[in-house]
């Protein structure tokens, strides 16, 4: 350790730091922004990284400047106030695709896939806004929404053509709304589904 007073230690990373990044790290892989191989190499650097400083370079290139409808803000603890994501993308083709967790909600989810089973749980999501918008741009496979109490779905600019929709209700009476899902766009040869976790 430095013998200079007037420099201060590194701040050290937690758990909840290291995970921030991860998750910073995976959504841009499902965006585009980072491919297989840059993704494995900067998760184990974040898995072992003790510092903050250490942390930082994982991500500085993955978060935009706000108002360029790219940002995506997972601060770490301690650093700048957390930011709502203008857009995040869903990509998929032919496979899984999931979303849970503590995640950062957008204003807007675009899911943009072809026969591909997407779960997104928003349970645990972290969320600023009152509402946030789904576009589907969905050919085949299966879409389902994992709800908490008082958040309410409106489908009604939702378009579907040789599909099924499933929106049950929220089985909690008198809960107050936390948080409007507004779905639209196209689904075709697909299906959609909604439960309420009590």
């Amino acid at each position: 350790m430095s013998a200079d007073p007037s420099s201060s230690p590194a701040l050290r990373a937690s758990d909840g730091d290291r995970d921030r990044v991860i998750e910073l790290l995976r959504a841009a892989v499902t965006d585009g922004r980072l491919d297989i191989a840059e993704f494995d190499e900067r998760l184990g650097a974040a898995l072992t990284a003790r510092t903050i400083d250490a942390l930082a370079p994982l991500t500085a290139d993955l978060i935009a400047a706000p108002g360029s409808g790219r940002e995506l803000a997972l601060p770490l603890v301690g650093t700048t106030a957390l930011s709502t994501p203008e857009l995040i993308t869903i990509k998929a083709k032919y496979g899984l695709a999931r979303r849970d967790g503590r995640w950062v909600l957008p204003r807007r989810l675009v899911v943009h896939t072809s026969w591909t089973e997407v779960t997104l749980d928003l349970t645990s999501a972290i969320r600023s806004e009152p509402a946030v918008v789904i576009e589907m741009r969905v050919h085949g496979g299966k879409v389902e929404l994992i709800l908490a109490p008082g958040m309410l779905i409106d489908a009604n600019e939702l378009t579907v053509r040789y599909g099924k929709v499933e929106i049950g209700r929220d089985t909690v009476d008198n809960t107050p709304e936390t948080l409007l899902v507004r779905l639209t766009g196209r689904m075709k040869y697909g299906q959609i589904s909604a439960r309420w976790l009590s």
